[in-house]
């Protein structure tokens, strides 16, 4: 058995939550070796609820858990932690736009940045699950002055899973037959899944299906699965979510042995999208913390509209919070 690794869960008595710890718990994200001590974090008025996840946690008696910190003080639930997953957030409601959610969360991103710089180990990596994520996560990275930005990130894996779900059920195989698809941009029904490189069990993508779908049918699909889901189980996509943001974070600190994955990271410039934008780009990532965006990817025309309406969404949310950024 390794030390064991603090790992902090906000909105931890919410619905993601509720599959995210248990696959923590069972090894699924660092590995059957690696202990972990849960921080939880949840508001006031859920303290009650997440007690009686903790509960849930000790009956279960999982041998990776170390120990368990439940707070509503952020600087208590981020205290030493090395990982930490921002899954808490306010949902939308009927009468709110895009740009009223991003306001009524932004100052939570702020306040846990802030205890994140203040009380964190400095290696810690730190995934934005609440949406906005993109946005909440540069909020985050920009009040966490002391923490390197590249430690920060949002998750588009679900998007990325989404999509190798629908290749690999339109061919009939094995999702693991199929590779190198890649998320570009933001977390919305913007984002731009990306095949050109993709491949089916070794051959192209595009010699397996007609273009039309893979411009058409397959990207609105991807885009619109959440609300899809939602209509068909008067529920979000709680449990693919837990999943998806268990795979980004698994990669992250073990590698994704050569497979091209997606993550949302501060942008380098690469590709022509500005500097500092939490973007998501097809990546590597190897052991130790280490992602590295693919440079040589050839984007068509199409692609590049794709990334262009993406950088224009992201900075159209960037300038609504404008004020928090200086935080």
């Amino acid at each position: 058995m390794n030390a064991p690794l603090r790992v902090a869960v906000t909105g931890a008595a919410g619905n993601i939550s509720y599959s995210l710890l248990w696959m923590l718990v069972n090894g699924d994200c660092f590995g059957p070796n690696q202990p972990i001590i849960l921080h939880l974090l949840e508001i006031t008025p859920a303290m009650e609820k997440l007690s009686g996840v903790v509960m849930e946690l000790e009956d279960s008696a999982p041998r990776l858990l170390h120990g368990i910190v439940a707070s509503d003080d952020p600087r208590r639930a981020f205290d030493g932690v090395n990982a930490a997953f921002l899954v808490g957030s306010r949902p939308r409601t009927a009468e709110m736009d895009r740009s009223d959610l991003i306001r009524a969360n932004g100052p939570i991103f702020v306040g846990q940045g802030k205890a994140l710089n203040d009380v964190a180990a400095r290696d810690v990596r730190v995934i934005v699950v609440g949406n906005p994520c993109n946005t909440n996560c540069l909020i985050a990275q920009k009040s966490a002055r002391d923490i390197p930005a590249q430690q920060f990130s949002a998750m588009t894996r679900l998007d990325h899973n989404r999509a190798l779900g629908q290749l690999a059920a339109r061919a009939g195989v094995p999702v693991e037959k199929v590779r190198d698809v890649a998320v570009w941009g933001n977390h919305s029904d913007k984002m731009y899944a990306d095949v050109t490189r993709a491949t089916i069990d070794g051959a192209p993508v595009s010699s397996k299906f007609e273009a039309d779908w893979l411009r058409g049918g397959f990207l609105n699909t991807v885009a619109t699965r959440g609300k899809a889901i939602i209509k068909a189980r008067g529920a979000s996509s709680a449990a693919s979510a837990a999943g998806a943001s268990v795979d980004h974070m698994r990669d992250w600190f073990l590698g994704s042995d050569g497979r091209v994955v997606s993550m949302a990271i501060p942008s380098e410039g690469w590709y022509g999208v500005p500097k500092g934008l939490i973007y998501s780009f097809p990546v590597t990532t190897t052991a130790g913390g280490k992602h590295e965006v693919i440079t040589d990817w050839k984007v068509d025309d199409f692609g590049r509209a794709k990334i262009k309406e993406n950088v224009e969404e992201l900075e159209a949310e960037q300038a609504a919070v404008a004020d928090l950024l200086g935080a």
